[in-house]
């Protein structure tokens, strides 16, 4: 900030962040609030310069005397999160907003400037823009207008919500966002993870999981839902599907596929933010009505619990080694010290928290002309969690360093990346890299 006055200074920092504290935006993200928090007393104090990541750890964040910042990229990913909400912030919520505070890149230091006024539009440069001067008629305006990309920026988070929404609508949705720019930083570890599916010219399919369950047409309605089951001929055959309708003489049953998780839909928002600016045409299609032509024919990401697409690799020279189960994901082929399965150990009341592995594997499409990166997990938070690793720079640079050392120093073209995910109330607090295999 520029005043003379440092109190001032001072004075309109605490009002800002306590605004941004008490958005929406932050509301549901208690980590965040609180690092925003810390770094703000920081700032404040004149200590931020002398910020470190152990520091931030254990005193803004809690962790214990052991982390070590050179094996848990926690703090690096949380910083980036944080950045990435503050920019969404001041595109929604505080977009109005006397003070913009920012977190530079490579620091720990809050900065806040106050909003430069946008000088008034003459009212003939307004009506040029506008392309209705009677001399111009059919003549598109040179140059878009800053002031016109400012109010377009919040339409494009709302059709990006609508993306999201259309999976709910049971359709195949496309959107072509390609030149609506984007605040997300694109770096070369990014690329190289998302690159095998952004930078060919085929079309790009988002596919989310919609889980099977029982619908039991009864009084009232029933819906019985087997995680272990993905299959409608497995779940005729389950013991307790059988219980279960046997206590209700007549019932009929009928596949249902209305439903899924809150996270796979904060997922698909998440990945439509960062994957739509880069792809002309990004569709978002359910796991149900997904067919084999399409992974053939499209790049495809897959978020869900059961990875579709490990089938595929039967006759291929190479074989999964990590595989997701209900329990977790088993090691197929352990190496010493590594244990056969990394299992899952959460509670469920009275609050959801613990820790869930994610596994992230990148596979060829059936005639090994496209690619399929998927996202697995046994519950919806180690999904997030993992999405939100390979769309963190901080993070992508990680794990991008540790396939380039297992592949002999260059990107593998297919690998598995095993990772562990902190949670609480259903949020991703911390991941860490665990592993990875190459398949090539």
């Amino acid at each position: 900030m520029r005043f003379e006055d440092k109190k001032m200074q001072q004075q309109e920092l605490r009002e800002q962040v306590d605004r941004i504290l008490s958005s929406d935006e932050f509301r549901s993200s208690g980590v965040l609030c609180r690092l925003l928090s810390y770094l703000t007393d920081k700032a404040l104090s004149g200590e931020a310069d002398q910020l470190k990541e152990y520091t931030i750890a254990i005193e803004g964040l809690g962790k214990p005397d052991t982390y070590d910042p050179q094996h848990n990229a926690s703090v690096r990913i949380l910083v980036g999160r944080l950045r990435q909400k503050l920019g969404q912030y001041y595109h929604t919520e505080g977009k109005e907003d006397p003070f913009i505070v920012d977190l530079p890149k490579g620091r720990f230091r809050l900065t806040c400037e106050p909003r430069e006024i946008a000088l008034p539009v003459p009212q003939v440069l307004a009506v040029a823009e506008l392309d209705l001067a009677p001399d111009g008629a059919g003549k598109p305006p040179a140059k878009a207008s800053p002031r016109f990309l400012l109010r377009i920026l919040p339409g494009l988070g709302l059709l990006l919500a609508l993306l999201a929404g259309a999976f709910f609508l049971g359709r195949e949705t496309s959107l072509d966002l390609r030149g609506a720019g984007s605040a997300w930083p694109w770096t070369s570890d990014l690329e190289a993870l998302w690159g095998p599916l952004t930078i060919s010219e085929r079309p790009f399919i988002l596919v989310i999981e919609d889980p099977l369950f029982v619908e039991l047409r009864s009084t009232p309605r029933v819906y019985y839902r087997d995680q272990s089951l993905n299959q409608w001929k497995d779940l005729l055959n389950s013991s307790d599907l059988k219980l279960l309708t046997s206590r209700k003489d007549g019932t009929d049953i009928q596949p249902s596929r209305y439903y899924t998780s809150f996270g796979e839909a904060e997922t698909s928002l998440l990945l439509g933010k960062f994957l739509g600016p880069r792809e002309k045409h990004l569709s978002l299609v359910r796991a149900s009505q997904l067919s084999w032509q399409q992974v053939a024919d499209n790049n495809v990401a897959f978020v869900g619990a059961q990875n579709l697409f490990f089938d595929q690799l039967k006759g291929m020279p190479f074989e999964a080694q990590l595989i997701p189960s209900v329990e977790g994901i088993r090691n197929v082929h352990p190496r010493p010290g590594e244990p056969a399965m990394f299992a899952d150990q959460y509670s469920l009341a009275p609050s959801e928290e613990g820790i869930i592995y994610g596994l992230v594997t990148l596979l060829p499409g059936p005639l090994r002309q496209t690619n399929v990166l998927s996202f697995t997990s046994s519950r919806s938070t180690g999904r997030l969690g993992a999405v939100q690793s390979f769309t963190d720079a901080s993070f992508a640079r990680e794990i991008v360093t540790k396939l380039k050392a297992a592949a002999g120093g260059k990107m593998p073209r297919y690998y598995q990346v095993l990772l562990k995910i902190k949670f609480k109330d259903n949020i991703p607090t911390e991941t860490s890299y665990i592993l990875c295999r190459i398949l090539n």
